[in-house]
């Protein structure tokens, strides 16, 4: 009969997850939001330096997970990019 080969290689991890830039991050640090801080500007749809900051090269708004942006704050700062775009300020 045949007998089936153990390996000791079962067990051992592959050499990629050794390595620390496969591991996934035990430390997750959170951002500010830039626009919630103290001093920050005031979203307006007038502010047209501010809200192109916020709009990629193609004319789209960014989301907050590039941006870092509170739910709240993103919330303004697209009504405000489309307020913008409507008026031709953008």
């Amino acid at each position: 009969m045949l007998k089936k080969k153990t390996t000791k290689n079962k067990n051992k991890q592959s050499n990629y997850l050794k390595l620390s830039i496969f591991q996934p991050n035990k430390y997750k640090f959170k951002r500010s939001c830039p626009l919630s801080v103290k001093g920050a500007p005031k979203l307006d749809y007038k502010n047209t330096k501010l809200l192109r900051k916020y709009i990629s090269e193609n004319g789209k708004i960014l989301p907050s997970r590039i941006t870092n942006i509170s739910q709240k704050k993103q919330r303004e700062l697209s009504l405000s990019i489309k307020r913008a775009r409507n008026l031709a300020l953008i």
